[in-house]
């Protein structure tokens, strides 16, 4: 399978010329739609967008589930000269009228019960809200725009982190940005004209949008799913004879506990993590489910989109690793002196290269915290994104992943890795998931609490878990309390929700 070929920056609206005409480029409910109904809907949405909003710059928002709106908008907009605003369909009123208020949002298209939900002062005076079908509708007669040739520096996106500390703040992407966030992730995967990639992530996370964009830049198709349940996407994968397969942690956890098919199974050809690590045993049971399928596990972080991958080669021999620097990305390993590390030693990951970001919207405190000058040994040079998570590099060049500055347990005077717990809370077997918290203690400062869900057929767990860990584990790093659930909260990206697992435990 041969690999895309770089190419010059374009405008992000130019994905949609890459596909041949004939080819599918999007199945929707409705049905698929070719290379050449893209690009016609794309020219006609931004020629409807540019005339009802016309400044350029504006921001325009969507809040809807995928479907030809969401999927559509993020070139539209380029085109039209505007910047998109993807919401979370997940989220609620509160964060949405924030996210409203705090982007200056001109104009909002929502499904009819998303807009329904809304309370008087929630959409700003400026912002026009309008249902989603209203919106195609009026595109369809529009003037078609032409490719356009905005700067490549020019801002495309505003893509807002889900609030884990405080309220949501917006990540200014360009087109640039996007444009080669897509070229470097078609590239390393090694995606083709006839990929066609489930998109189960939400489109509103730069995981999940380059679910899109990663594939039409190589011109293969696209199949938008909004699952129930973990056997819906098994049933896609079979209806649409999908290739690529992207999820985070927690999904991987369901689907690797379903029965599937062979045949189904063998339609894969990539599978991709981030959003969290893969651990070992997950590892062994994604390559049992499918042999014939590259497991790529990856590391990003929404200020500068992806930052590691590893080689499928080396997923047997390396599982715990984050890899190396994909295409386009210089990764540093800066120690507490400020200087880059030895092999073995504990630094913070900074990114350095033209996926870093532009910064927060309209937060100049905040940008200037996490985006610094790059480093002396940059190649690159100017602003690098300072992620604030610990790793170490081996002789080999590989990455591996501590654990967060901010998300260290200090119990007792010890600092502890939540990862390290939680690893060998999983490696017994006996749970499926697991969550280390540092909860405050009066007399420890912080205790370890472990929040589990029990693996499936392990009627022993509750019993057998503390006298393992109690082997396995130090004295210090022993869970005060260990907390038992069915389910584990999931987040608006489809991580574990650990901040709200903190809150309800520190109440």
């Amino acid at each position: 399978m041969s690999l895309v070929q770089p190419s010059p920056i374009r405008p992000l609206d130019h994905l949609a010329l890459r596909g041949a005409d004939a080819a599918t480029a999007l199945v929707l409910r409705e049905g698929p739609l070719s290379f050449k109904d893209l690009r016609d809907r794309v020219a006609r949405l931004a020629g409807w967008l540019k005339a009802e909003v016309g400044e350029p710059g504006a921001r325009i928002a969507t809040w809807a589930a995928k479907g030809e709106l969401t999927c559509l908008m993020p070139l539209a907009a380029a085109r039209a000269g505007l910047v998109h605003v993807p919401i979370n369909p997940l989220l609620k009123r509160a964060q949405v009228a924030h996210i409203l208020a705090d982007s200056g949002a001109r104009l909002l298209i929502a499904t009819p019960a998303r807009l329904a939900g809304l309370e008087p002062g929630d959409c700003p005076d400026a912002c026009r809200a309008l249902g989603e079908a209203e919106a195609l509708a009026l595109a369809v007669n529009a003037v078609a725009l032409e490719p356009s040739t905005a700067n490549p520096d020019d801002l495309a996106a505003i893509l807002y982190t889900s609030g884990s500390t405080g309220k949501p703040k917006g990540v200014m992407l360009s087109h640039a940005n996007m444009w080669l966030g897509a070229e470097s992730v078609a590239s390393y995967l090694g995606l083709a004209a006839d990929d066609v990639t489930l998109a189960v992530l939400p489109l509103s996370f730069d995981y999940g949008q380059n679910q899109l964009l990663s594939t039409w830049f190589a011109g293969g198709g696209v199949v938008p799913l909004d699952y129930l349940t973990p056997r819906d996407v098994v049933k896609a994968i079979e209806r649409h004879g999908v290739t690529t397969l992207a999820a985070v942690p927690p999904l991987w956890v369901q689907l690797a506990e379903l029965d599937w098919p062979a045949e189904t199974a063998g339609k894969l050809r990539r599978l991709t993590n981030s959003g969290g690590a893969l651990t070992v045993d997950l590892v062994r049971r994604l390559r049992g489910l499918f042999p014939q399928a590259r497991l790529f596990a990856m590391y990003g972080l929404t200020e500068a989109f992806r930052s590691t991958f590893l080689d499928p080669a080396l997923i047997d021999s390396h599982p715990t690793s984050m890899g190396k620097a994909i295409p386009h990305a210089e990764i540093l390993v800066i120690g507490d002196d400020g200087q880059v590390t030895a092999d073995g030693e504990e630094g913070e990951l900074v990114h350095c290269g033209p996926l870093v970001a532009q910064g927060y919207w309209q937060d100049a405190a905040r940008t200037a915290e996490r985006f610094k000058p790059a480093p002396a040994e940059s190649r690159f040079g100017g602003m690098a994104v300072w992620s604030g998570d610990r790793v170490k590099r081996d002789a080999d060049g590989l990455l591996y992943f501590v654990g967060r500055r901010d998300a260290m347990i200090k119990s007792a005077g010890n600092r502890i890795s939540p990862q390290e717990i939680e690893e060998a809370a999983l490696a017994t077997g006996l749970v499926a998931e697991a969550v280390a918290l540092g909860i405050p203690d009066e007399r420890l400062g912080h205790a370890v609490h472990l929040v589990v869900r029990a693996a499936p057929g392990a009627s022993e767990a509750e019993a057998e878990l503390p006298r393992i860990l109690l082997k396995e584990l130090p004295n210090f790093m022993q869970p005060k309390v260990i907390h038992w659930r069915d389910a584990m909260p999931i987040s608006p990206n489809g991580k574990i929700d650990r901040t709200g697992l903190y809150q309800e435990l520190a109440a």
